[in-house]
């Protein structure tokens, strides 16, 4: 093959080589990733100080009229600890006042005020139905009747402790079933005479980890306590 005739095929394979590639979409550059942003929270701290501030006298009005041997003088906190998860929880402080204490993560998972008005009644609901003293008594028992059969049957001395520290254990938390639907209905009281939906603030059930049947769960299934607040509400209606 002569000089000429090599430098023409050299030619129409570069030229074969473009055409071929021209026909190859090119994709596009890929955007840059935005930067990951929260989202706002549904509930404004002027929502949270209105709901607070109505739902509040109300449980007080109940608990004094429920209990009035108890002191009734809610304080409701924020647990500003995000290591704390999606909780909250009723407590007393050192005066033995009731307080109510809502993780910032709880908070932010409200979706409307109702969800709120509804968790501030189902706690002030543990006080007044004094759920913690029951509780208590309800381990104590729980480890009276374990620790008792297994020092009827002879058991060494650690057995025995081992048998009263399990009795206690399902002693508390079959209690807490319970005691958490006590507290909802009790819940569903105040939200309702504060002026909330109390039906719409257990949808917040619906975002829960459901424990089900669970033999040792310390709360009822989901379903269970959405019906106790659908039926306290009907019977609330109906005067």
């Amino acid at each position: 093959m002569t000089t000429g005739l090599r430098a023409m095929h050299r030619a129409a394979a570069a030229l074969l080589i473009v055409g071929i590639a021209a026909c190859v979409p090119v994709a596009p550059p890929m955007p840059a990733p935005e930067p990951a942003v929260a989202p706002a929270p549904i509930l404004s701290p002027q929502d949270v100080v209105a709901v607070t501030r109505r739902v509040e006298p109300v449980a007080e009005a109940v608990c004094r009229a429920e209990t009035p041997d108890q002191p009734c003088d809610f304080r409701i906190l924020l647990d500003g600890d995000p290591r704390n998860g999606v909780n909250a929880f009723q407590t007393s402080d050192r005066a033995g006042m009731p307080v109510i204490l809502i993780t910032v993560g709880l908070l932010a998972d409200m979706r409307n005020a109702d969800e709120l008005a509804f968790v501030i009644g189902h706690e002030a609901g543990h006080h007044i139905a004094r759920h913690r003293d029951r509780r208590a008594r309800s381990a104590a028992e729980g480890a009276r009747i374990l620790g008792g059969l297994a020092a009827a049957r002879g058991a060494d001395r650690q057995t025995v402790i081992e048998a009263a520290e399990l009795g206690a254990f399902v002693g508390a938390r079959r209690y807490s079933q319970t005691a958490e639907l006590e507290a909802d209905a009790i819940g569903t009281l105040i939200a309702y005479e504060a002026g909330f939906n109390p039906v719409q603030g257990a949808r917040v059930f619906t975002r829960l980890p459901d424990p089900g049947d669970q033999l040792l769960a310390t709360h009822p299934p989901n379903a269970n306590r959405i019906e106790i607040v659908r039926r306290t509400l009907a019977q609330l209606r109906a005067g």
